[in-house]
């Protein structure tokens, strides 16, 4: 496969089959576990699953990052005939009933299934949130592979203030990648608006921020080339110059729109891009903030033998991806084996 071509799903999948088979280990499929708890005599954790109740030393919970859909309080006040649906449910277009289509929020699920609803010949109102943009390739070489080049996967949590990561970078890999822009969008007959406010009496309110948003967006964009090029020229390699065709031309303009009429809009459906929370019910051991994040440095819990892996900005920005987890795997495994 080329480097910077896109895995289709089923390779992912065979490779993740692959790797247990090569380790030899024992997967149990089609097992969900309804309880962990630390058992107060043997200092050992029980797990209740659906067919078992087993105990163990040591847990690493792996659950990923995106459990529980994440949607706002005012979808309980869109009107019953409005057709509602998460990101995380959306398949296609055909899904949807007739009507213009509502998305919500500008990471890279929401700009990717307003593009594909534009694309299909929806009337599409897309409400925006912050995010970042990048090309996706530039100057020869995919996006990746300058987070790479630059450091940026592993750029630390504990270096941003708060422990507050960045915005969401939004990408594509549709017809073998393209840069996002929501500007691109409205060219193609989208309508913006400004972050989804609330929902009352068939209306729908905005905030007057959508130009901020799109802004900031355009900003991160050439902060990123001038970053790119800067590495490109400290690290000595020769890469093309970006032809000047390429640059874009003055921004599109966003119109504050501040509310809409669902029905005069003939909106008959919504997708909401919102986001997901975490989904720990299932853990009876208070290793948590007040948010329901798991309280961690790098995977090390209070709790002693318990660890989490694969969340997002985990400890750096690769620590929830696939290519980026084994690092902090291995932190974890060494800490195992200091501990004893």
């Amino acid at each position: 496969m080329a480097p910077d071509a896109f895995a289709h799903h089923r390779d992912v999948g065979k490779f993740v089959e692959d790797y247990a088979k090569f380790i030899d280990a024992p997967v149990r499929c089609g097992t969900e576990v309804s309880l962990l708890r630390r058992d107060r005599h043997s200092n050992r954790f029980l797990i209740k699953t659906n067919d078992s109740l087993f105990g163990a030393s040591r847990v690493v919970v792996a659950t990923g990052p995106f459990q529980r859909p994440s949607l706002p309080a005012w979808s309980r006040d869109l009107p019953p005939h409005v057709y509602q649906v998460h990101a995380s449910d959306y398949r296609n277009p055909e899904q949807l009933p007739p009507g213009a289509v509502l998305v919500v929020g500008s990471g890279a699920s929401g700009c990717q299934i307003a593009d594909e609803l534009n694309v299909d010949g929806r009337v599409v109102y897309f409400s925006v949130s912050a995010h970042r943009r990048v090309p996706r390739r530039y100057r020869g070489r995919d996006n990746f592979w300058w987070f790479m080049s630059m450091g940026r996967f592993d750029v630390p949590i504990n270096s941003f203030p708060g422990r507050k990561y960045p915005t969401t970078t939004v990408i594509t890999g549709v017809n073998g990648g393209y840069d996002v822009d929501v500007r691109r969008f409205i060219l193609k007959g989208g309508v913006v608006l400004g972050r989804l406010d609330g929902v009352a009496g068939g209306k729908l309110y905005f905030n007057d921020d959508a130009e901020y948003v799109l802004t900031e967006a355009d900003r991160a964009y050439s902060d990123f080339k001038h970053a790119a090029d800067e590495c490109a020229k400290a690290k000595s390699l020769d890469l093309p110059v970006e032809d000047a065709k390429d640059t874009p031309g003055r921004p599109v303009p966003v119109l504050p729109i501040p509310n809409l009429d669902l029905k005069t809009a003939n909106i008959g459906s919504v997708v909401w891009c919102t986001g997901y929370t975490f989904d720990f019910g299932w853990l009876d051991i208070p290793v948590f903030d007040e948010g329901g994040a798991p309280i961690q440095e790098r995977g090390v819990t209070n709790c002693p033998n318990l660890y989490f892996l694969g969340l997002h900005w985990m400890y750096t920005f690769k620590s929830g991806l696939l290519f980026g987890v084994g690092e902090d795997a291995a932190y974890i495994a060494d800490h195992m084996a200091e501990a004893g």
